[in-house]
Formats: C-alpha cells, sequence, structure tokens
C-alpha cells in the first residue's frame, strides 16, 4: 500500500506531461497566405564534421532554396563545394570560422545585404533574399553561445538570443541552432516578438534535433521560425552523417503583396 502513493503520483505527473505537450505534435492553423514558397534547410556542422555529400543531397532532393549552416569551417565550404553545392547555390553570405564559430546562408537566388543583428560569439550572418517574381525575404543565420558552455553561460546565452530583432515590414526567417527548445523562457520570448516555429505549426515539435554523439537526438536545439504571416506548408528532421544535430527542413508560403 506505501507504494501505491508514489506510484499514482508519478502516475499523474506523466498524464499532466503528456497533456502538456500533445500540442506540439498537432498542426496548427495556418494565416492565410498567397505568395510563393520558399524551401529551406538549416543543418548545424559539428565543428564542420558533417558529410559535405549528405546535405547537397538533403538540398536537391528537398528542393531547397535557402541553406543555412552553423559550425561552418573553412574545410566545410571546400567539402561542400567539391559536393557541387556552388552549382545549386551560387550566392552566398559565409563567414567561416575555426571550430563551432562560424555560420553561412547559401541560396538558389540573389542575396544582398541583410537586417542588422547585434555581434554575438559566434558569426549570424544575414542576408536580403530577392526573389525572381521581385518579392524580398530577409534572412537571419541563427546560433547563440550554449547555456553550458562556461560559468557565465546562461547569462551569455540569454543576451544572445535576446539581440535577435522583430519582424519587419519584410517577411523574415529566422533559422539555425537556437541551443533552446520551447520550455526555455528566453526563446518563447523570441516567439513573443512576433514568430512563429515552423515545426510547432506543422506538429513536429516534438521531434528531437540534438543529442551526444554516438546516442541519439534526445533535444530540440534546432528550430526555423518566420513571421506570423507566413504560412508553414510542411516540417520535417533528417539525419545528417558526421553532425551532432539533425537538419531541419520547412517549406513556407510568403504572405503575398
Amino acid at each position: 500500500t506505501g507504494r501505491r502513493g508514489p506510484a499514482a503520483t508519478a502516475a499523474l505527473a506523466a498524464a499532466a506531461l503528456g497533456l502538456a505537450v500533445r500540442p506540439r505534435g498537432m498542426p496548427r492553423p495556418q494565416p492565410t497566405a498567397s505568395g510563393p514558397v520558399l524551401r529551406v534547410l538549416t543543418v548545424n556542422l559539428f565543428h564542420g564534421r558533417g558529410d559535405a555529400e549528405a546535405v547537397v543531397a538533403r538540398v536537391l532532393e528537398a528542393g531547397v532554396d535557402v541553406l543555412f549552416l552553423q559550425e561552418l569551417t573553412a574545410d566545410a565550404v571546400t567539402g561542400l563545394k567539391q559536393a557541387g553545392l556552388a552549382d545549386l547555390m551560387p550566392h552566398t553570405r559565409l563567414e567561416p570560422r575555426r571550430g563551432s564559430g562560424g555560420s553561412g546562408i547559401y541560396s538558389r537566388f540573389p542575396l544582398s545585404e541583410g537586417p542588422r543583428v547585434a555581434p554575438v560569439r559566434a558569426a549570424q550572418p544575414t542576408a536580403l533574399l530577392e526573389l525572381p517574381g521581385g518579392e524580398a525575404v530577409e534572412l537571419i543565420c541563427v546560433h547563440p553561445s550554449a547555456p553550458a558552455r562556461r560559468r557565465d553561460g546562461a547569462v551569455r546565452w540569454r543576451a544572445e538570443l535576446a539581440v535577435l530583432p522583430p519582424p519587419g515590414r519584410l517577411p523574415r526567417v529566422l533559422a539555425g541552432d537556437f541551443n533552446a527548445t520551447i520550455d526555455h523562457a528566453a526563446f518563447r520570448d523570441v516567439l513573443r516578438l512576433g514568430y512563429a516555429d515552423a515545426a510547432r505549426q506543422a506538429g513536429k515539435a516534438l521531434t528531437p534535433t540534438w543529442g551526444p554523439p554516438g546516442k541519439g537526438a534526445v533535444l530540440t536545439l534546432d528550430h526555423v521560425l518566420v513571421d506570423q504571416g507566413c504560412a508553414v506548408l510542411a516540417c520535417s528532421v533528417h539525419a545528417i552523417p558526421g553532425s551532432d544535430h539533425r537538419a531541419v527542413y520547412a517549406a513556407i508560403q510568403l504572405p503575398g503583396r
């Protein structure tokens, strides 16, 4: 009889948690959007070790228009070029660095100077994407510091998430490794600026994207965020050999003029 109390409490707690997170696995109603469809992919390359051919294969298979890369090294840029990425996506805004600090944006369509974002530890390149029909989209490749990297890591992590700007006049896509899940208040603060998480919109927010090497994914740290006038048509997560992160793909319909 003494064991029934803790067991019942545990069962109730599990049921309550299940009810709390269940909406993350259910698609949400989407806003009416009549603009072109933009297909994006974000990948953390794990110090440049992510398999370049696998990344290019995913770009080809999904017909990706914009690729956001974190932990982009000079060697990874070379490997991606050798795998054929430059032929598919000739327009770039790249800031490769050693270790985990580099990032980059590759695109099928022309890129120019993007919105200003206060500098943080890692590169966070931005761009203005010009689509064939004349539409323009602002892009931000996101990679704040991990909260556990150093003693003041959580303070820096919150501060680096806080530099992300609210949506502007043009449609905007923020994509990358946010080092945060939807359970973190600092990430929810970013959403409250006026963004929607593509995975949550598509009912895929319970799919993890990161895990310790060799142990499988356990946390959802990688996200594609869009301003709330965009409709999310699809979202999916894909393994990339050599990386401890999974790639996140999203198909987004822009609001239209």
